[in-house]
């Protein structure tokens, strides 16, 4: 009996091992070819997209379609949206002292927790590029504050701050391959 219990056991770890494979085979065909190819690939020309005096929330036109992240730096302002250009959420952000240029990116990386540049712990960091050196991406203040980095003399920041609410909201939304659309 102890050689049919352990062949079970073989056969369904192999059975497991085969099916985390062929998903993970299926999670690497999906992504967008360009996400390895470096920030730079990924940025495209500046632009300032239209907004609608009347309505300061609503999504800029000219900002992409599908679903995306859209990030305002003029504005500091963040769009979460859902295919059909359905606006999920949009919430005001705190950036650090380096922002991107405006272009298209795509989330790389992802941290539940983790501490920021000045040294305040943060969390559900969702990452899409780097400018000289310097990570961009979305994070939370774990004490739920969304102030803006603290600017220690020469150190440069990337975090681009966020409510708890809001950063849950974008953990959510913005998982490994979802774009990042940064308008002006």
């Amino acid at each position: 009996m102890a050689g049919t219990s352990s062949g079970i056991v073989a056969g369904l770890t192999a059975a497991a091992l085969g099916t985390v494979g062929f998903l993970a085979y299926r999670a690497q065909a999906t992504v967008p070819a360009h996400l390895g190819a470096g920030p730079a690939a990924h940025a495209t020309a500046a632009s300032k997209a239209p907004r609608d005096r009347h309505n300061p929330t609503a999504l800029p036109h000219g900002s992409g379609t599908g679903e995306r992240v859209v990030y305002s730096v003029d504005d500091d302002r963040v769009w979460l949206v859902a295919p059909g250009n359905r606006v999920e959420r949009t919430f005001r952000v705190r950036p650090g002292t380096v922002d991107p240029p405006a272009g298209t990116y795509w989330v790389t990386s992802r941290s539940n927790a983790a501490t920021g540049t000045d040294g305040i712990p943060i969390e559900h960091v969702v990452r899409f590029t780097s400018v000289d050196g310097v990570t961009i991406g979305f994070s939370a203040a774990v004490d739920g504050a969304a102030a803006g980095m603290v600017a220690d003399a020469g150190v440069k920041t990337g975090g681009i701050r966020e409510t708890r609410a809001d950063g849950d909201a974008m953990w959510r939304f913005a998982t490994i391959g979802v774009r990042v659309i940064v308008i002006r």
